[in-house]
């Protein structure tokens, strides 16, 4: 191996060696500080470690500082619920409008296209303060439902444009091929059309369900004070407590990773390629 093969291996290596400290390293200084009990500078690691803020965090154990009161199960349970409902939701009106979007000439399809993106066009916090001032007139600030709904608007986003890009890339002809042996529409959507959509449309709910979960602007200001989920959870006690606020956030990753890990079994990037 002459001397330029090994620089360039050497330089490769560096960068794989960067790159994973890039992205490890916070991941890693998060979960010291979730079992630090004491951790002064100038110290480099903690100088006592322990469970402590994990049992008071998960309500197994009350301790004398304030998040002893204060489970991450009651908000993970929250935040998953209403996750999993605004998927349902922006499923159940996306699949019609995306289908109609991909296979029919609508007049003034992309003026429809950009008021789906409107609610991410503008800074989050406007647009939720004046949605609180609507849902005061219907009683929903302060409720789940009313958060889903928060959640829904937004998240409307990445379902429409996602499904309409996956219905394009079926082939019409596989349709019309089905309506001349005789299947009726209904019976050609949910026979052809929709099985060879579902890696589309399990992509979109990938992403209306991280975005739910991880959503915090709307949550705040349509949710509180009566419901409190685990970014609103992270965000209270990152200020005062950074073991509790360490163990919130590895908790608050835990659905992500999982419903990745699950979602990618069935989705293979052929699956994906005529979406864009």
């Amino acid at each position: 191996m002459n001397v330029k093969a090994i620089a360039l291996k050497s330089i490769q290596l560096i960068v794989i060696v960067i790159l994973f400290f890039w992205i490890f390293a916070p991941f890693s200084s998060v979960v010291i500080w979730s079992i630090a009990l004491k951790w002064y500078w100038p110290h480099i690691f903690p100088q006592e470690i322990g469970l402590d803020y994990w049992l008071e965090a998960l309500g197994i154990k009350k301790g004398l500082a304030i998040t002893g009161a204060v489970s991450i199960i009651d908000a993970l349970i929250t935040s998953v619920m209403i996750a999993l409902a605004v998927v349902a939701i922006a499923t159940a009106i996306s699949l019609p409008a995306s289908y109609a979007l991909a296979r029919y000439h609508i007049p003034f399809k992309p003026i429809l296209f950009f008021l789906f993106l409107m609610p991410q066009a503008f800074p989050q916090q406007p647009v939720f303060v004046n949605l609180m001032r609507v849902f005061y007139a219907f009683d929903l600030v302060g409720t789940i439902p009313g958060v889903i709904l928060a959640h829904l608007m937004p998240s409307l986003v990445f379902s429409v444009w996602i499904n309409t890009a996956t219905f394009k890339s079926i082939p019409p002809e596989m349709e019309e091929a089905a309506r001349v042996t005789g299947a009726s529409p209904l019976t050609t959507f949910f026979r052809i059309t929709l099985p060879l959509a579902t890696p589309g449309l399990l992509a979109s709910s990938v992403f209306v369900f991280l975005y739910s979960l991880d959503e915090f602007t709307g949550t705040f200001f349509i949710g509180l004070p009566f419901v409190i989920t685990l970014p609103m959870l992270l965000y209270s006690s990152s200020g005062y407590n950074m073991q509790f606020a360490s163990a919130t956030a590895i908790v608050l990753l835990i659905p992500s990773v999982l419903f990745m890990l699950i979602i990618e079994r069935f989705l293979k990037p052929e699956y994906l390629g005529g979406m864009g």
